[in-house]
């Protein structure tokens, strides 16, 4: 399985940028994907999750109302929309896929190569 996330940039502050994560193989259905975040200096962090049908997602509090997780199983795609862009967003951000809908680095297997997001003020 290979993830290949693209879409990252440099925004304003309250601008939207939508990430893209195309994954390989035949396994992307039947598999949760995730999005993580570092920033420099700090520890990698979940921001959205979405089950194998995006039937259900969950959010960080710190993303809650501004991004949106979804997925297109046609397209071995999973998406994140990013609205009012914060300065504190800024980080290279990991798409990722696991067996478990979970907020833990743990629960997922493999794990794109990240794309940079920065937002200024």
């Amino acid at each position: 399985v290979q993830l290949q996330a693209s879409g990252g940039g440099l925004v304003q502050a309250g601008g939207s940028l939508r990430l893209s994560c195309a994954a390989s193989g035949r396994t992307f259905s039947r598999s949760s994907m995730g999005w993580f975040r570092q920033a420099p200096g700090k520890e990698r962090e979940f921001v959205a999750a979405i089950t194998p049908s995006g039937g259900s997602t969950i959010y960080a509090d710190s993303v809650k109302g501004r991004f949106t997780i979804s997925r297109d199983n046609a397209k071995n795609t999973v998406y994140l929309q990013m609205d009012s862009l914060k300065p504190e967003d800024t980080a290279v951000y990991y798409c990722a896929m696991g067996g478990t809908y979970s907020r833990f680095t743990s629960a997922y297997h493999y794990w794109g190569q990240g794309t940079q997001v920065t937002v200024s003020s």
